[in-house]
């Protein structure tokens, strides 16, 4: 049997963690072959005592090391783990500062050019979908909940406005590490802390500026410093890991 154990009153991450840790490991042992379908999402939520949002995640960083597969209206399935190693990104560890750093040096090729793209193309429906998402991230950084949602909403949003939908779809893909708000390790030091970026909100508002007056260059300087920013603060703890 999968197993299971209560998570109810340990950080949502490292529920995620474990319950993909369990599945994961399920897979890889054969104990669920592939072409079996996996618990459910209430099933899980209630194996494990937390919220669907949990178990999402840890289904999506399955998704994205290619061990399982989503189906509409049936459910999720596990896949061959033979076929792993083809699979983009498979090898990526997020819970380590090192493939957060890789992955924020990626995001900056494309996501730059993305924010250009949707302040020459989007609509106004797409607009009023970032300044939402937007709305709900500053609700969550005020109250002190977690952004992460709201904040991959918001990038979304943006990639979609581009109106090239292979932006939304890449971000999709590496989804599990973007935006992180865990604690990571690095090196073989003991786990450290997210630091929440004091400025997030403002750098939105700027690249949100932006795209309303259709300034491409101006949409690309605001998204480039948002990502450097994050990469510099991740850069900065990473050496601070090994002194």
């Amino acid at each position: 049997m999968i197993e299971t154990t209560n998570l109810q009153n340990t950080p949502p991450r490292t529920r995620v963690t474990v319950i993909a840790d369990a599945l994961r490991a399920a897979i890889l042992s054969g104990e669920v072959a592939p072409g079996d379908r996996l618990p459910s999402e209430a099933e899980l939520t209630r194996t494990y005592s937390v919220s669907r949002t949990v178990v999402r995640e840890a289904f999506a960083q399955l998704r994205t090391e290619g061990l399982v597969e989503a189906r509409k209206g049936s459910g999720v399935y596990a896949l061959d783990p033979a076929q792993t190693q083809q699979r983009p990104f498979s090898d990526l560890d997020t819970e380590r500062l090192s493939g957060v750093i890789e992955l924020f040096e990626l995001r900056s090729a494309f996501e730059i050019r993305a924010a250009g793209l949707a302040a020459m193309r989007r609509s106004g429906a797409q607009i009023e979908k970032i300044v939402r998402a937007q709305e709900e991230l500053a609700k969550c950084f005020e109250t002190g909940a977690s952004t992460r949602e709201a904040d991959f909403a918001f990038h979304v949003a943006i990639a979609e406005a581009s109106q090239n939908k292979r932006f939304a779809e890449f971000l999709t893909l590496i989804r599990p590490g973007l935006v992180p708000r865990v604690e990571l390790e690095a090196g073989d030091g003991p786990p450290r802390a997210y630091i929440p970026n004091p400025d997030l909100v403002n750098e939105h508002n700027r690249i949100i500026d932006a795209i309303i007056q259709g300034d491409p260059d101006a949409a690309e300087s605001a998204m480039k410093a948002h990502l450097e920013g994050g990469l510099d603060r991740y850069r900065a703890l990473l050496r601070k890991s090994y002194r």
